[in-house]
């Protein structure tokens, strides 16, 4: 499949950011933003079903290829939670409050019980219908800490521990977390199935 340009279905500028840089010069990615402000409703049960109602929709609404990423953050504690509910964990505020509830749910768990992954789901849709979306999934192991740390990345990064790198996603620089992370993961899979790995 040659892909040239297509939209990111996503109005999260750090997504964005991330998605292009792995992408790099092989394909322009333009936000779903330039096309409309309406974000459809994640009705899904999964992050794949998620991913895939929101490809649908930017391909719809931009008339170009669609990528969607649905990501977020499974707690074992938790049973999975907060899972494909990650970014509106504390009923829909920002990414601090979701980091301070966590962080109270988890107040009494000890540190052998704090394991998680991050889990991306991308689905890519050549237009509205596509009966053939391409799905990719990466997880990354890792465990919650008891106080957010770094300043880098967004979302639930400031309190998700990298073994392999001693720190939190939010002290590594950009260019490493686009090598280690999930996005990275589900995107390097994505790379291969498009050929431009």
């Amino acid at each position: 499949m040659m892909i040239e340009e297509l939209v990111l279905a996503s109005h999260n500028a750090g997504k964005l950011k991330e998605l292009q840089a792995m992408l790099g010069a092989h394909i322009k990615v333009r936000s779903i933003a330039e096309f409309s402000s309406v974000e459809p409703e994640e009705t899904g049960l999964s992050f794949v079903e998620n991913a895939i109602l929101k490809a649908r929709h930017a391909a719809r609404v931009s008339g170009l290829p669609a990528l969607a990423d649905d990501s977020g953050l499974a707690v074992d504690a938790l049973g999975g939670a907060p899972g494909i509910y990650s970014a509106r964990y504390a009923g829909g505020k920002d990414d601090a409050a979701n980091n301070a509830k966590l962080l109270d749910v988890l107040k009494d768990v000890p540190d052998a019980e704090r394991g998680a992954q991050f889990v991306c789901a991308l689905a890519l849709v050549r237009h509205a219908d596509d009966p053939l979306p391409i799905l990719c999934e990466g997880l990354w192991p890792g465990r919650i800490l008891h106080a957010p740390r770094g300043e880098q990345g967004f979302g639930y990064d400031p309190l998700f521990w990298v073994a392999e790198r001693q720190c939190s996603s939010a002290e590594l620089p950009a260019a490493e977390k686009n090598q280690l992370s999930h996005r990275a993961r589900a995107m390097a899979l994505l790379k291969q199935r498009l050929g431009l790995a």
